[in-house]
């Protein structure tokens, strides 16, 4: 009886989420696909009497797959002047220890983000990201190349008919493989971990 029973909820269990997600796949044809955008992070090149300008610029496009599940295609070019794993304390507020130099830093990257409930959502991004090496007097001294995995956790609020969006997020970002990098910039960057944690704040359009 319990086993007749057991085999009676679980087709009842099936059946409705195949209702449930027929519903959806009808509801998901209007949805939105495409979407571009970028971050909040670039005002950061705005800030007045900063000598360490980031040069920050990111522009994202996406596609989404399926309700939950996007793909995401950036490009970010930024320049930095201090060891990428410098804690926020230290980067802003302590004795900024800086490189004899600066990068440049041209990556291309590749991401998914998967929401889960409502506008929570994860999502894992690599980028490649190939660096130019400067030294103080502006004069090129080599080229690297270095590995970035960003991890997110966010939450996505979404405004005038889902057609525009906001996403707020805490992340971690890991570089494992990191090469080219001068002797002089290994100096000052050998004393820090190789990862760093970060905010998100994207933002874009849907259409």
């Amino acid at each position: 009886m319990q086993k007749k029973l057991f085999w009676i909820g679980l087709a009842f269990v099936l059946a409705s989420s195949l209702q449930v997600n027929a519903q959806h796949s009808k509801q998901d044809s209007t949805y939105k696909k495409w979407l571009v955008g970028s971050s909040l992070l670039m005002l950061g090149n705005f800030i007045p009497n900063d000598p360490h300008k980031p040069e920050y610029i990111q522009l994202n496009a996406g596609y989404r797959i399926t309700p939950k599940d996007v793909v995401h295609f950036r490009f970010k070019r930024s320049t930095y002047d201090w060891p990428l794993g410098m804690p926020w304390g230290e980067l802003f507020d302590g004795p900024r220890e800086t490189y004899p130099g600066h990068a440049r830093i041209l990556a291309p990257t590749i991401g998914y983000q998967r929401f889960w409930w409502k506008g929570v959502y994860t999502s894992v991004y690599v980028l490649n990201a190939f660096e130019k090496y400067m030294d103080e007097n502006g004069k090129k001294i080599g080229n690297g190349f270095t590995l970035y995995t960003d991890f997110y956790l966010g939450y996505q609020f979404k405004f005038f008919n889902d057609r525009f969006f906001f996403e707020p997020a805490i992340g971690i970002s890991y570089w494992p493989l990191r090469t080219g990098v001068p002797d002089s910039f290994k100096a000052v960057e050998q004393q820090w971990p190789n990862y760093f944690i970060q905010p998100g704040l994207d933002f874009g359009f849907r259409f």
